[in-house]
């Protein structure tokens, strides 16, 4: 994947200098909460190197790394994605959308036709950006897999079609 700008954001492939923030933010509870993990995941700076080049992107803001966001091929012309906005400060202020709007765009431009994630049912937050960029609720999850803690969690599956894509990289509205 070659680098995806727009103003002060870029969306690249992460490299081994990346490797101890990623740790430092997969290992930190308050970040990865919402994805099951309420304690982090326990990796190494080196098992993050390991698993660098497998569509792990990170998100830079005015050249400071502020998240990371992944994708995946999941069938012919369907990718799976994922984000985080891991500083706190980079939250709330619409960058989630204009990321996920690069890099959606990228992958419709790139032959994908179809792309899903999936969210906690609880992050109502995320929900509210995903439906705002077009993505479609697929189906609810109810109890579908147990967090860290033991505790059952639900989720909900997303899916979006170029043809209802909503961009937000005209000053945050959409395009």
């Amino acid at each position: 994947m070659e680098k995806i700008q727009y103003e002060n954001l870029i969306i690249r492939q992460a490299e081994v200098s990346d490797a101890k923030q990623l740790a430092t933010w997969w290992n930190d509870g308050a970040v990865m909460a919402h994805a099951g993990f309420p304690h982090g995941v326990g990796t190494t700076e080196e098992e993050v190197i390991r698993g660098l080049g497998k569509g792990c992107l990170v998100i830079q803001e005015n050249d400071r790394l502020i998240g990371e966001c992944n994708y995946r091929n999941v069938d012919h012309g369907v990718a799976e994605i994922g984000i985080k906005i891991c500083e706190t400060d980079g939250q709330n202020r619409g960058v989630g959308r204009k990321i996920l709007s690069m890099l959606i765009g990228w992958l419709f431009q790139n032959g994908y036709s179809k792309i899903i994630l999936d969210t906690n049912l609880k992050n109502t937050r995320a929900q509210h950006v995903y439906e705002s960029l077009g993505f479609r609720k697929v189906r609810t999850n109810i109890d579908a897999w147990k967090d860290q803690m033991g505790q059952l969690q639900s989720s909900i599956d997303y899916e979006l079609v170029e043809q209802d894509f909503i961009s937000y990289l005209n000053d945050g509205l959409p395009v």
